[in-house]
């Protein structure tokens, strides 16, 4: 018997000055996708505004919110009235000083039902992360709803198999990420190439070798640097669902917006760990190394 989960996922541009513009394009893409059918709906990595750790300024703090807070009490209601669960990325205000790059869970009847910490933070040219995010402490623990057990994890989490692993282990049924990825201008098209489909084979290869679906979901558009420096960001786009054996089930291109809708049978991790056993066949007694930082 098949288990099918119909999931929408939004790929939109974020680069409006103005957050209420920027949550309105979700909103319609969120509209859209319930018309079109789907059960979850995933937006882009911080889709309420412009990618602001392209530079390190105190005043983009007063950028964060809390959680509870504005965005989900306008997303909490949505999910209620169109009897969907969604998953948005914030960031958050957890404390004067202390904030979190953080993806929330809303579910069917509109309640805040769980959230991911990002653990993994970026810190590289017109990527700052570490200079606005404080680790997540949540640990990667997959958050149980009405549509199934998600493995939530974000961006820069998706180069970890770590991540993806504890989350299978945990009981995930399916891995999902929201991301804000893009290109620097200043590279040649073919390391931008090279780039891309790292991006999208290292992902497939968390859904092979745990034998699970995988979505991506990234944002779209040129994004400047505030400061000058830089010619900006020019994000990729190409939001994807894969299957448990790293087939794709859906692809868009690098520059339009999209609602993606893609149905995933969630019993087919069952038929593929099956036939491909990775999860039997863990030498668990040989891996003590992976805690350490390096093996001198």
């Amino acid at each position: 018997m098949k288990k099918i989960l119909t999931v929408g996922f939004i790929q939109q541009a974020c680069g409006s000055m103005n957050p209420k513009d920027n949550l309105e394009v979700s909103i319609q893409g969120i509209r859209e996708a319930k018309k079109l059918g789907a059960q979850l709906i995933v937006l882009p990595e911080l889709h309420v505004g412009p990618y602001f750790c392209q530079t390190e300024d105190t005043e983009c703090f007063d950028l964060a919110e809390t959680i509870p807070g504005p965005t989900t009490e306008i997303l909490g209601p949505l999910a209620k009235e169109l009897d969907v669960v969604i998953l948005a990325s914030l960031f958050e205000r957890r404390a004067p000083g202390l904030y979190h790059n953080t993806a929330v869970v809303l579910e069917r009847d509109g309640q805040l039902i769980g959230k991911y910490r990002k653990m993994h933070i970026p810190d590289d040219p017109g990527y700052y992360e570490k200079f606005y995010f404080t680790p997540g402490d949540l640990g990667f623990k997959p958050i149980e709803t009405s549509v199934g057990k998600l493995g939530l994890l974000v961006c820069w989490d998706q180069w970890y198999p770590e991540a993806a692993r504890l989350m299978a282990l945990s009981g995930a049924e399916l891995l999902i990420y929201p991301t804000a990825i893009g290109w620097n201008l200043n590279d040649e098209p073919e390391e931008q190439a090279r780039q891309l489909e790292a991006w999208v084979t290292v992902q497939r290869g968390h859904a092979v070798a745990n034998g699970l679906p995988v979505i991506a979901c990234n944002r779209i558009g040129d994004e400047p640097d505030p400061s000058g420096q830089s010619q900006g960001i020019r994000f990729w786009g190409n939001s994807f669902a894969v299957g448990p054996q790293g087939e794709f089930l859906l692809r868009a291109n690098e520059k339009d917006a999209k609602v993606c809708l893609v149905d995933i049978d969630l019993r087919r991790s069952e038929d593929v760990r099956r036939i491909w056993p990775f999860l039997r066949d863990r030498r668990i007694d040989g891996y003590q190394g992976l805690t350490q930082r390096f093996l001198d």
